[in-house]
């Protein structure tokens, strides 16, 4: 047989039909049908990885509301330490109490006749202590590590509590604008529990946010609502929905504040930190950190000040807490300051303040003194200094500064230094090889450029009034 004969019965062959006497159906992509059921709720939060990265972002309604659903949900949300370890009480209704502050006897809370050995700060953390009750009889409470109390009516004794007794866990605490806290006896807690005797281990608390605003609340209340339905009007339609989205845009722009520390945002803190809450941050130092760093400007080091000589040791300031960010902006003049900038990589742990807000996922304190970093750029540095290193060197508007051995303000009067600011002025306006401008800030601004485009009020020509 040639090939011509072989290739032709191959084709034959070919062109037959394949008997199918049990007429079997063959198997195509139409026929094939796997029935494989999709994963349900309950199975996707049984997986400790989902759960962990899920849980966060669940309000405790949503999760007792998720746990009275069915008995399977229930075991499961309280069988899980991953559900309560980030606990945010603060929009918690039952948390709050919107009462004036107890002047005189005879109020009267909730129709209960109150015991006349109650204490103050005992009436206030009530609502605080019977949630946490609440949470140690169902064997959750020692599950959070990351506790959020702001806004809430928080005493020094809750306060203390948590940092000492057994049944807490936490190791991130957020009580950021607390009601009824009294700043002296809760920096006298935490210097209790950091004292060299303490025991072995403690305190737990390792991050406590405490100084800085609290996190801008989104509202999320009408995400859905179909205007069409209330309003009929075109006008207050569009008005409605742009006022929305407006809101939503400035929420979302107000909430990236995780890097204030690391960009020039001027002034942190709307009150001051006192000299006290200093000395606590320095007792403190390498066991707990805080949303604030002290100053670490060359006026606050003792061991430059003894090698100064005598008629500047007037110089010298006490230890403060830093309330001025400047970012990643050295000296204008010689381009770096004294104490040298904060490195996230290389700055020593008690350098870098802990961001805001508290991490979701993580009870890291590094984690939490992390800044964010934007495409194409990295966290260079930071410098943050307290009022009085920046008194007279800063300008408030541009964030311009001067170090100390660029430029020493004057101890000149407000009234005495404005004549000489005038004087200096127009002697430059003159000649263009006048003399060089001594003042470097004044206002609050610099006089090279912010202060000349600034308008005073009663300025006429040919003199500056202020």
């Amino acid at each position: 047989m040639d090939s011509t004969e072989l290739s032709g019965g191959i084709a034959e062959i070919l062109k037959t039909p394949i008997s199918n006497p049990h007429n079997v159906e063959p198997l195509n992509e139409q026929t094939i049908d796997i029935q494989t059921p999709p994963p349900t709720l309950l199975s996707l939060l049984a997986t400790t990885l989902v759960l962990r990265q899920t849980a966060p972002y669940l309000s405790v309604s949503s999760i007792y509301a998720l746990a009275a659903t069915c008995k399977a949900f229930h075991h499961l949300v309280f069988t899980s330490p991953e559900f309560f370890r980030y606990l945010d009480l603060s929009p918690i209704k039952a948390a709050m109490i919107d009462m004036p502050p107890i002047d005189t006897g005879g109020i009267n809370w909730r129709a209960e006749r109150m015991d006349e050995a109650l204490t103050e700060d005992e009436f206030y953390s009530g609502p605080i202590r019977g949630i946490f009750s609440n949470l140690a009889k169902r064997n959750v409470l020692r599950s959070v590590s990351t506790m959020v109390l702001d806004g809430l009516a928080v005493p020094a004794d809750v306060v203390r509590e948590i940092l000492a007794e057994e049944r807490y866990n936490v190791r991130i605490l957020s009580i950021r604008g607390a009601k009824h806290l009294n700043e002296r006896n809760l920096m006298q807690v935490l210097k209790n529990v950091v004292n060299p005797s303490r025991p072995k281990g403690t305190p737990r608390l390792k991050a406590l946010y405490v100084f800085g605003p609290m996190d801008p609340v989104r509202d999320d209340r009408y995400p859905d609502l179909d205007l069409r339905n209330v309003m009929d009007m075109l006008g207050v339609q569009l008005g409605a929905e742009w006022n929305r989205r407006s809101q939503q845009a400035m929420a979302s722009q107000l909430s990236h504040t995780h890097d204030r520390w690391w960009r020039p945002s001027g002034r942190m803190f709307r009150k001051t930190p006192t000299s006290e809450w200093a000395e606590t941050l320095k007792a403190c130092e390498g066991i707990i950190a805080f949303d604030a760093v002290l100053c670490r400007g060359p006026r606050h080091d003792t061991s430059s000040m003894y090698s100064c000589p005598e008629e500047q040791m007037h110089l010298y300031l006490p230890p403060a807490v830093a309330t001025i960010a400047l970012g990643p902006l050295a000296c204008v003049k010689c381009g770096s300051c004294p104490e040298g900038l904060t490195s996230f990589e290389f700055s020593p742990s008690h350098h870098l303040p802990l961001l805001a807000p508290p991490p979701l996922h993580s009870v890291s304190v590094r984690s939490a003194k992390k800044p964010l970093r934007t495409t194409g750029t990295g966290s260079l540095g930071m410098i943050a200094r307290c009022v009085e290193c920046l008194r007279g060197r800063w300008c408030e508007r541009c964030y311009k500064w001067w170090c100390e051995s660029c430029y020493q303000p004057t101890t000149r009067t407000a009234l005495q230094q404005l004549e000489h600011m005038q004087q200096t002025i127009l002697s430059s306006q003159v000649s263009e090889g006048g003399p060089k401008q001594e003042i470097k800030v004044y206002m609050g601004l610099c006089v090279d450029s912010c202060l000349v485009g600034e308008p005073m009020s009663g300025a006429g020509e040919g003199e500056l009034l202020g």
